[in-house]
């Protein structure tokens, strides 16, 4: 019997047809990132190409065929996701590690001299495009980006999203658009530059106050914008803005032009202007239909730090949001308690439960990610999605990690937390303990003002590298205000640049969300929000410390509390005693009780 999946059996047969196209058009290697002309993380499946190419579901990772050769390069998050999606269909599992050749590097070593090498520069970033260019210069191999060599064999492709577009209104949204535009203008004038050409969905959303479905879990809608001195245009698909709308966006100055204007509103833009672009979030094939006369000004989108930097009248709605989501999660595990062995419980219902908690709360939209209800084994890939086809029952003993959150119109949620099914093994509780710690350490610290985020990340990993053990993935990732969750321009990982636009400052919500994965076995993490909050100046600069926006119990039935010192015993009791202290009125019944047992002082 042949074991292989449908996506399995079909992608030998899509990679027969890319490489009589690439044999056709004198290609020798086409490289297809995960990308969109958006730069986005999460795609419209218009643009999934590398999924519909490979197989491989995982939402990073990069593809390279040539005649003789496929390999899909994933860092550590999907190695095991990947190494069982790619099994049987001819494409090799690449690792990415540091010290070892990626896609790029192994096109510059690999493709003949005076080969070609093709991307489809509309999904290309200008940054990686002129890395990808350095590589390939030693041989004297060409890249081609002029063309969408799998939009040619792609059959059944998908639509590009309609969805409609609407407000993010007060009192949420807490500066109107008028003002923001005030304030990037105001920036292009101390640059110097006459235009700001955009083309990420969230910078957009949240400087015109919209929000959409377009993208799975991120309320954001295709789109671009250019905004001038004098102008500011939105690009975006004309039906999906309603009369009323378009009426709203023109009182404020914006005009609308319709989505595929983009490339010859770039062309219009005259020779000699100066525009901004933030060369890691636009893409080569874009930028290509300016005038060569036109100057680029390269840095940081102005519009990505502005909202990475929540008020604080954002922070109260933020606050509030976080109530609501610990309330639902509070009445997801009473249920999962009093029902687990009454009744069969998998993965999937884990999913189906925790979202209608989260629904019948005030405010919900939609979850912020797809959820991670990952039993034992399946724990230990950090990016794990249970299907209909293949999922666990959870039963017997072991731990279950659940990773999941929420939008609502006052905030973005993600939260991990482990829960104990049965007895824990002493070796699965050690794990809980040491990531806790981890946690801990990097929740109770103080820092200055201005520190570069990567370099947070060692606190958090001290306490687990101790007995000399490690994971793969970052300690921290930005959060959004009902917007992405996953956001620049901090990240908390040792792995990432120290580029200056990482440097912490008051309102920038982050996770921290320490883990340990032991594959084939179980893994664990678990994770809070915090965001950066002033604690006051010195003589040596001013300092900021966290403060923890997630509300939910840390299951403490995990743990090996003599493990904890003091103050991490402290910290967790605190924790505890804020959680049910505001929780507590928005609960009653089963939830409630669960509530007070599980926030218990140790």
């Amino acid at each position: 019997m042949n074991s292989q999946s449908p996506i399995q059996q079909s992608v030998p047969a899509r990679l027969a047809s890319v490489r009589a196209v690439m044999a056709r058009e004198g290609v020798d290697a086409l490289l297809v990132p995960s990308a969109d002309p958006h730069l986005s993380e999460y795609l419209p499946g218009h643009w999934q190409g590398r999924q519909w190419l490979s197989g491989f579901h995982g939402s990073v990772g990069t593809l390279v065929v040539t005649a003789d050769f496929a390999g899909l390069w994933v860092d550590s998050r999907y190695w095991e996701q990947a190494d069982n999606e790619l099994a049987g269909s001819g494409i090799a599992l690449m690792k990415l590690m540091p010290g070892r050749p990626g896609a790029f590097d192994w096109l510059g070593d690999n493709v003949r001299e005076g080969g070609t090498v093709a991307v489809d520069g509309a999904v290309l970033a200008l940054g990686a495009s002129r890395q990808l260019t350095q590589s390939l210069q030693a041989r004297g191999v060409q890249l081609r980006s002029d063309t969408d060599l799998l939009g040619q064999v792609w059959e059944g492709r998908p639509l590009l999203p309609g969805n409609p577009v609407y407000q993010h209104l007060p009192p949420h949204a807490t500066v109107n658009r008028a003002e923001k535009l005030q304030a990037l203008r105001q920036t292009l004038q101390d640059k110097g530059a006459d235009w700001h050409f955009i083309a990420t969905l969230d910078d957009i959303a949240w400087l015109f106050n919209l929000r959409g479905s377009d993208v799975s879990y991120n309320p954001v809608f295709v789109s671009f914008a250019l905004v001038g001195r004098e102008q500011a245009i939105l690009f975006v698909g004309l039906d999906k803005l309603d009369q009323h709308l378009r009426h709203v966006l023109a009182a404020d100055g914006i005009e609308v032009r319709d989505y595929a204007e983009i490339a010859p509103a770039l062309g219009a833009i005259s020779a000699g202007s100066r525009v901004l672009i933030d060369p890691a979030r636009v893409t080569c094939g874009l930028l290509g239909h300016l005038d060569p006369q036109v100057s680029l000004l390269e840095g940081i989108n102005p519009t990505t730090l502005s909202k990475s930097r929540k008020g604080e009248p954002e922070l109260k709605h933020i606050r509030r949001a976080m109530e609501q989501d610990g309330a639902a999660l509070c009445e997801f595990f009473a249920w999962f308690e009093a029902n687990l062995g009454e009744q069969v419980i998998t993965e999937l219902s884990v999913d189906e439960q925790l979202s209608a908690a989260r629904a019948r709360r005030p405010d919900f939209v939609s979850l912020s990610f797809s959820t991670i209800a990952a039993f034992n084994g399946n724990g230990a890939m950090p990016h794990y999605r249970a299907t209909e086809q293949s999922h666990a029952v959870i039963e017997g003993d072991g731990l279950l990690l659940i990773d999941s959150g929420g939008q609502y119109l006052g905030g973005t949620t993600d939260i991990t937390r482990m829960v104990p099914i049965g007895k824990p093994t002493l070796a699965q509780r050690q794990d809980c303990t040491r990531v806790l710690k981890g946690m801990i350490a990097l929740s109770r610290a103080s820092f200055p003002r201005g520190i570069l985020s990567p370099l947070l990340d060692a606190i958090a990993r001290a306490p687990i590298w101790a007995d000399q053990v490690d994971y793969g993935h970052g300690t921290g990732h930005g959060v959004g205000y009902f917007m992405n969750v996953h956001e620049g321009p901090q990240v908390i990982a040792y792995q990432a640049a120290t580029t200056p636009q990482t440097a912490m400052q008051a309102g920038m919500i982050s996770s921290i969300e320490p883990g340990t994965y032991r594959p084939g076995e179980w893994g664990v993490r678990i994770e809070n929000l915090v965001v950066n909050r002033e604690v006051g100046k010195s003589a040596f600069g001013d300092f900021l410390a966290f403060e923890t926006l997630t509300l939910c119990p840390i299951d403490t039935r995990c743990l090996l509390p003599a493990l904890l010192s003091q103050e991490e015993l402290a910290w967790l009791n605190d924790y505890h005693a804020q959680v049910r202290a505001r929780l507590a009125p928005l609960l009653k019944g089963e939830a409630l009780a669960w509530l007070e047992t599980r926030t218990a002082p140790l």
